[in-house]
């Protein structure tokens, strides 16, 4: 039985004849950049997620990088994040010219360890990124009760629909960045990203630097180094045919987990399942990360066996070629380098089937017991 990781047809299937005629919508207009597919999808996405602006970007990437500039995040100052991550999420803070204090995980959830973070603050320090990594929030509340000063910036990219405390990822902090890549849980027809905010002002510098910087309601007037960094008017329609259907798709990623962790704890095999969702944290299950002994012989006799998987992350990001120069070494961040060593991420997608999963795990069974 072959099990992609991901299988983007059979969500396709479900929603094609309205997301045809989005497409057609806009290529009848002829308006591909901005424009009222871009706005009607941002004003539906504030109202989703409970913010007073939501402005559509480029890209996941983009907005992180857009956010910490339009914050006055620079040279000369600090953000403290995960060291386990993509590596967008420093990426960004790099390209703004600030340095990234790296802090390693909580063993248990993955995330941001938020009481190392706090001990990292200090008088650089101009803005905390937590990642609310596989669709679990980190605990905003807590940052934002001992560190009220300092801005937070939420990389929401692989949460969108998640919660905390009643509170959705990307209206805890004083922005939300997110990405709309295919693979994500609302994912588009190519790139695309946004960023949300409680906050007019910040909103406003949003607006003006994904447009190089220019003055609102003005042709080459420009206030600020900004990019051209816009989402475009095709993928704002593919994703407002979407947004209605995340929460259904969302429950069946949930339903999905819930069954991985009851048939997995029928089993007495050496792998560690990831945390369930409590009242407090409403998850969306991004990915399905599970810790596995042997984790790279696992995954190639799941591949022989037709059922796709991946390793999300292989390295911590201080062994990223590319941040060598920050300092860190090997040992640095225990936490992180284990969960790179034993982390496997199983396919979640919400139209998996029970007899898929079950597939699934008595596959990863016939490894460990045969």
């Amino acid at each position: 039985m072959r099990i992609p990781l991901l299988d983007l047809q059979a969500q396709y299937r479900t929603i094609a004849p309205e997301v045809d005629a989005a497409v057609q919508r806009v290529v009848t207009s002829q308006r591909f950049i901005l424009g009222p597919e871009v706005e009607g999808f941002e004003a539906s996405v504030a109202e989703y997620l409970g913010v007073g602006h939501a402005v559509g970007v480029s890209n996941g990437s983009d907005a992180l990088y857009l956010t910490l500039a339009a914050l006055g995040v620079g040279p000369g100052s600090e953000v403290i994040t995960t060291a386990y991550s993509f590596v967008a999420t420093v990426e960004a803070i790099v390209r703004v010219g600030a340095r990234p204090i790296l802090v390693d995980i909580d063993p248990e959830t993955y995330l941001l360890d938020v009481h190392k973070a706090l001990e990292e603050v200090g008088p650089r320090t101009a803005a905390l990124l937590p990642v609310h990594l596989f669709g679990r929030c980190v605990d905003i509340p807590r940052l934002r009760a001992a560190a009220p000063s300092i801005p937070i910036v939420e990389d929401a990219a692989q949460a969108f629909g998640a919660s905390h405390a009643g509170i959705h990822a990307g209206a805890l902090g004083a922005a939300g960045c997110f990405s709309f890549f295919p693979a994500k849980n609302l994912g588009g027809f190519g790139d695309g990203g946004m960023v949300t905010t409680h906050d007019a002002s910040l909103a406003r510098a949003l607006r003006s630097l994904r447009a190089h910087g220019q003055r609102r309601g003005t042709t080459y007037m420009h206030e600020r180094m900004g990019g051209n960094c816009r989402l475009d008017a095709l993928q704002a329609a593919v994703l407002s045919v979407k947004l209605p259907y995340l929460p259904g798709w969302n429950a069946g990623r949930r339903r999905n987990a819930e069954r991985y962790q009851a048939a997995f704890e029928s089993l007495d095999l050496p792998i560690a399942l990831p945390p369930r969702s409590t009242p407090k944290s409403e998850d969306v299950f991004g990915q399905f990360v599970i810790r596995a002994p042997r984790r790279d012989a696992l995954r190639t006799h799941l591949a022989e066996a037709g059922i796709g998987s991946a390793i999300y992350y292989p390295h911590g990001l201080h062994r990223e070629p590319c941040f060598f120069n920050l300092g860190y070494t090997a040992g640095d961040f225990p936490h992180a380098e284990k969960a790179a060593r034993e982390c496997l991420a199983l396919p979640i997608y919400p139209e998996l089937s029970p007899t898929h999963i079950d597939e699934v795990v008595q596959t990863i069974a016939s490894f460990y017991q045969g």
